[in-house]
């Protein structure tokens, strides 16, 4: 009757071992990915200013656009919680369409090579920004999930983990984008 007792709270404790050890993994996946994420903004802070450089050589009255550019980098710059970052994002995303349009204007800075390479890198890093919001999703969804199901939701509860937020869109994002040849 003892070894029986034992061995059930052998496998208990295994069990419960295993389970912690699982939302470790789950939640240093979900770090990981927040990282990527904010390694791919702070590339595309960085490549923004070269950006606003170049575009400013060819269109040195459009300062109001600049300067919201440069406001909308701080921001995101100095975001610190998910939701500080992801609407700053969202704001600069929105003051470099602006900026886009600017350029649109100026057909001699279309074509200069040095604006094409820092739009080509700049589109990379969106893409590479989304991808890693993607992934730090897939993984927020595996860990709420055992949060929530049974019987990982005891331990869970028992060691005091709980429900991260998603990196959402905005409004903005979520809009039909139309596509239009002149």
């Amino acid at each position: 009757m003892n070894i029986a007792l034992i061995g059930i709270i052998v496998v208990l404790v295994l069990y419960l071992i295993g389970q912690y050890n699982g939302f470790i993994v789950l939640k240093t996946r979900i770090q990981e990915a927040l990282s990527g994420i904010d390694v791919q903004l702070k590339r595309r802070t960085d490549l923004i200013p070269n950006l606003v450089e170049t575009v400013k050589g060819y269109a040195k009255h459009e300062k109001t656009v600049f300067a919201e550019v440069t406001k909308t980098r701080s921001a995101l710059v100095k975001a610190e919680t998910l939701e500080e970052k992801a609407k700053a994002n969202d704001m600069l995303t929105g003051a470099l369409k602006s900026l886009f349009a600017v350029a649109e204007a100026y057909p001699e800075l279309k074509a200069s090579e040095n604006f094409k390479d820092l739009q080509r890198q700049l589109e990379d890093t969106e893409d590479k920004v989304a991808y890693s919001r993607q992934f730090y999703n897939a993984n927020v969804l595996d860990f709420n999930a055992k949060v929530q199901m049974f019987p990982s939701n005891l331990i869970a509860n028992m060691f005091g983990f709980g429900a991260f937020e998603f990196f959402a869109a905005n409004e903005e994002e979520r809009k039909k984008v139309s596509v239009k040849f002149d």
